[in-house]
C-alpha cells in the first residue's frame, strides 16, 4: 500500500517521545520530527536488496537505496513498521520479523526523524511494489561499496548505511 501525504504520523521530540500528530505532508513541509525504519534485506546468498525509488516518491524521488522502509504511522511501533514496510516494499508475504540493530537521530536542515535500523533475511523471491520501486537487484557488499560513489543515493539511507558499517566494525 502506498503511503500518502495525508497519512498521520506521531511527532516526537529529541528523546523520541510522542508530542503530537500531523499528516505526513505537513511533517515534511514543517520539518516536524517523526519516526522512520530502515530494513537491510539480504537474500539467501547474503546479497543486499538495492533499489531505485520511483519518481513519484514524496522525498528523495528517483534515488537509490540499500534499505527498504519508510515512516512509522501514528500509534505504530518501530517493529510493526519494519515488518510492514519490508513486506510491502519487497512484495513478500510471511517475511520473518526484521531484527532490530540500533536507532539514531537523522537531522539535516530540511529533515529530521528518529531512525530504527533493522536487518532481515528474505528467503522468498521478491516482487517489489511498482509504486515504490522503479528498479531493483541484489548486490554483494563489494558491489554495493563500488556503487556508493557512482549512484545518487537517498541521503538518510546513506547515513544509516555508514552508521551500520561503523556499528558492525565497533562490534567486531
Amino acid at each position: 500500500m502506498t503511503r500518502s501525504a495525508d497519512e498521520i504520523l506521531d511527532i516526537v521530540d529529541e528523546q523520541d517521545r510522542v508530542v503530537g500528530q500531523a499528516p505526513r505532508g505537513e511533517a515534511y513541509a514543517r520539518r516536524l520530527r517523526h519516526r522512520a525504519v530502515f530494513v537491510l534485506a539480504r537474500d539467501p546468498s547474503g546479497r543486499i536488496f538495492v533499489h531505485r525509488r520511483t519518481a513519484q516518491k514524496l522525498v528523495f524521488p528517483s534515488c537509490y537505496d540499500m534499505f527498504v522502509g519508510g515512516v512509522v504511522g501514528a500509534g505504530e511501533t518501530y517493529d510493526e513498521a519494519a515488518r510492514r514496510e519490508a513486506g510491502e516494499e519487497l512484495g513478500v508475504a510471511g517475511l520473518p520479523s526484521p531484527t532490530p540493530l540500533f536507532k539514531f537521530l537523522y537531522e539535516t536542515p530540511e529533515h529530521t526523524w528518529w531512525s530504527a535500523v533493522y536487518e532481515v533475511r528474505c528467503e522468498s523471491p521478491v516482487d517489489p511494489q511498482v509504486e515504490e520501486v522503479a528498479w531493483h537487484a541484489f548486490l554483494s557488499d563489494e558491489e554495493l561499496a563500488g556503487r556508493l560513489t557512482e549512484w545518487a543515493w537517498v541521503p538518510d539511507g546513506l547515513a544509516a548505511y555508514q552508521r551500520l558499517l561503523d556499528w558492525r566494525r565497533d562490534r567486531a
